[in-house]
């Protein structure tokens, strides 16, 4: 089984935010599979299953807040007798521009504090994971993540919502080596542009 976690914080008040946007890509699988998220207490999650490619994915939101995602996220990996090679973690990315994408096996947590709490909870880093830029205010850098997009950094977050979501359908079906080929080239502020010009 695959299990696809996607970050955010719970609340409505979080709600359109950078730090959120793997909440909004899971969202955005689990409305295309019309499929409804149920709570899951012992695991500290919602948890929805949807089928990818004939493949049985668990797709997962903790609850936690950001900074406790592996107290949500290990248990679940273990529960199913799941692999970390199971897992793709949807994540925002300060240090990528806003509108693009990477696909990347392993490594460190790049800083981003909800990874670093799965990889300590899971006790490796073996895990692919899917960065999506938002960009980033280096003067005040939790603000920002925390903060509202703006009107049209929402309409570029949208286009890369949809993109991550046929990311995360090439990974589970093809592997992360076919998926980092395909997307980790794509800009949704060019594809953005390129729209505008028509």
């Amino acid at each position: 089984m695959k299990i696809v976690a996607g970050l955010g914080n719970p609340g409505v008040q979080y709600a359109n935010t950078p730090h959120s946007v793997g909440f909004e890509t899971v969202d955005a699988i689990a409305a295309a599979a019309g499929v409804s998220w149920e709570e899951k207490r012992q695991f500290k999650c919602l948890m929805a299953t949807v089928s990818i490619a004939g493949e049985r994915v668990l797709l997962v939101k903790p609850q936690t807040f950001m900074n406790l995602s592996g107290e949500s996220v290990a248990p679940v990996v273990k529960y199913h007798n799941a692999t970390p090679a199971d897992l793709l973690v949807v994540q925002d990315d300060i240090d990528l521009p806003l509108g693009r994408m990477r696909i990347r096996k392993g490594g460190s947590c790049g800083g981003h504090n909800g990874v670093r709490n799965i990889i300590e909870r899971l006790g490796t880093s073996d895990f692919t994971r899917l960065k999506l830029g938002v960009g980033k205010d280096r003067s005040n850098v939790i603000g920002f993540v925390l903060g509202k997009f703006s009107k049209d950094s929402r309409k570029v977050m949208d286009i890369v919502v949809a993109e991550a979501a046929k990311a995360v359908a090439v990974v589970v079906h093809d592997g992360p080596d076919r998926a980092m080929n395909a997307f980790n080239s794509f800009s949704a502020a060019a594809l953005g542009d390129a729209e505008a010009a028509k």
